[in-house]
């Protein structure tokens, strides 16, 4: 069949799965063929639904399009502790920008771009061919909803793309013969041009804080057409923020839908947030797994169920805050970087997480002496520090053997990837917080939000600070960061105190751990030119991107590889 050559050619699908040893021989139970499949609206639905199931993975459940965009970051690490995670290198590999295209996660982050696009297009095309809308008695514009939502989920797929390794083959069609690289720019255009075709179509929220059920709104078709715009100049060396400006701006004053930023961020992110009014774009979840940003299993420590409320879920120990302190307890000079520091003591997100009852919760950090305020029940040490409380520090460094002869003072330790505890690092708690034992049937409960309103009022606050009104720009960023302090905000953006770094920080403070980092310093210049931490500055513009995935050019002779790999 030709629509095979598209799933073959820009996904390099895993054809040989069935290897194993089995019966091959066809038994066939019943014949379904498109004109009897799509006999109900069920059905249809079903079709539409499933390339937003793929979607749902890459985004909602793998990790590879988070670790991308956060474990080359000044935000989140995962160091080597003891004999658990360093897995091959491949995390330090991460950190110190060592890419190769022999990466397995690169691989499936191109894969999961790439396939959700064959997966949009095919759906379009079964749809568009085989659904009679009005002999099935669906609502007028169901048909040019469908469509257009499915146009703009390949998109955005698209957009990640173009975000992670330039100019990617472009398609249509399944029926389209292979194709090699389009251009940065082309890759770019065609996606305005997708955008701008279906925005119109798309349907429009009309009341606020009506449930977000996963499709896509008018809003968020514009949304990522700004997100585009805002990216234009690493993407294609044009600036076009003045362009994103006002899609933000318009986003901002309803002409795409009713939204509303949150009083309380809890709502964003807690057990109730599908009517949340700030959330333009959501991955359902309702008791499904998915944890994008938590990725439980990778942030907690072996026995933070415990501090957690006796909850039924292990944890791995992997992931880290980029910690603020070196083993002395003083804080790094970098201006990138220590994470947790650069949260004001007043913020009440600086809190260590608890969750209080009845969907309700505070703090988004697991930090300090883990002894739940509210049970008293304590997480234990496991290796370094077996039989303590276990205290989660800012710090990356092998604290226990100080005072040895190896290590006689806090002077003389080192502080690397390769040198964590157990207890090394602060843990984020933010998409997906996680409710005790008594109230298990809400876990996993939280929808996961891709796209908010306060993104819109950051991009339009950068704009206005690259077009030179900085006051404005302030103004933007304190209507957002006004909700996390219970009186005046004490270090609020000014016209005075704006510049790169603060920006990079209100981007970091706001949009911590949710998949996007890597994107805002490679905006500003500061992905492969700045230190942090254990990460020394490459300066190779090259790395902005990332190899194309050696597997993928061996599916497609026609793809080349990225300069610099």
């Amino acid at each position: 069949m030709k629509r095979m050559k598209l799933y073959t050619i820009i996904g390099s699908l895993f054809v040989l799965f069935g290897m194993t040893s089995c019966d091959i021989d066809a038994e066939y139970y019943s014949q379904t063929v498109p004109s009897t499949f799509y006999d109900s609206q069920d059905n249809v639905w079903q079709r539409f639904n499933r390339p937003f199931t793929h979607w749902r993975w890459y985004v909602g459940s793998a990790s590879e399009r988070w670790c991308m965009q956060e474990l080359g970051t000044d935000e989140v690490a995962q160091p080597t502790r003891g004999s658990d995670w360093y897995d091959g290198g491949q995390f330090l590999r991460w950190h110190y920008h060592e890419y190769s295209a022999e990466m397995s996660n690169i691989y499936n982050g191109f894969y999961g771009f790439a396939m959700g696009v064959a997966l949009a297009w095919d759906a379009l095309e079964d749809i568009e061919k085989y659904v009679d809308f009005d002999a099935m008695g669906f609502p007028a514009g169901t048909k040019e909803s469908m469509l257009m939502q499915q146009q703009t989920l390949a998109a955005s797929l698209y957009l990640d793309g173009l975000d992670f390794f330039g100019g990617v083959p472009l398609y249509l069609s399944t029926q389209e013969e292979m194709k090699g690289r389009s251009t940065a720019l082309e890759t770019f255009n065609f996606i305005d041009s997708l955008l701008t075709d279906a925005i119109p179509n798309l349907p429009k929220k009309t009341e606020l804080g009506a449930q977000e059920t996963g499709k896509i709104n008018q809003a968020t078709g514009a949304a990522l057409k700004a997100k585009l715009y805002f990216g234009a100049q690493q993407y294609i060396g044009k600036d076009m923020f003045a362009e994103c400006a006002q899609i933000c701006r318009d986003i901002i004053n309803g002409t795409y839908g009713a939204y509303k930023l949150e009083e309380d961020w809890t709502n964003v992110f807690g057990f109730n947030n599908d009517v949340s009014t700030e959330i333009l774009w959501t991955v359902p979840n309702d008791f499904s797994g998915l944890q994008t940003g938590a990725y439980y299993d990778r942030w907690f420590h072996y026995n933070s169920r415990v501090y957690l409320g006796n909850i039924d879920q292990n944890g791995n120990n992997g992931f880290a805050l980029m910690p603020s302190l070196d083993p002395t307890g003083k804080i790094y000079p970098y201006t990138l970087g220590s994470v947790y520091s650069k949260f004001h003591d007043q913020d009440i997100r600086k809190q260590p997480y608890v969750y209080e009852g009845n969907g309700k919760y505070r703090g988004m950090f697991m930090v300090g002496e883990q002894t739940n305020p509210i049970t008293g029940e304590s997480a234990m040490g496991a290796r370094e520090y077996s039989g303590q409380v276990l205290n989660l520090v800012d710090q990356i460094a092998q604290m226990s053997k100080i005072g040895t002869a190896e290590y006689p003072t806090a002077n003389d330790l080192p502080s690397g990837m390769m040198l964590a505890e157990e207890n090394s690092g602060i843990r984020l708690i933010k998409r997906v917080p996680i409710p005790n034992q008594t109230d298990r049937t809400m876990k996993f409960n939280p929808d996961v939000p891709i796209i908010r309103l306060a993104e819109m009022y950051y991009m339009l606050a950068e704009c206005e600070y690259r077009a030179g009104n900085a006051q404005e720009a302030a103004n933007l960023f304190n209507a957002v960061r006004k909700r996390y302090f219970l009186g005046a905000d004490p270090d609020p953006c000014t016209a005075a105190n704006l510049d790169k770094y603060r920006i990079l920080k209100e981007w970091q403070l706001e949009f911590l751990g949710e998949g996007r980092r890597r994107t805002d310093l490679i905006r500003w210049d500061a992905y492969v030119t700045e230190d942090w931490w254990d990460h020394k500055a490459t300066n190779n513009k090259n790395l902005e991107r990332f190899p194309i995935p050696e597997r993928i050019m061996g599916s497609n002779n026609l793809i080349e590889q990225n300069p610099g790999y």
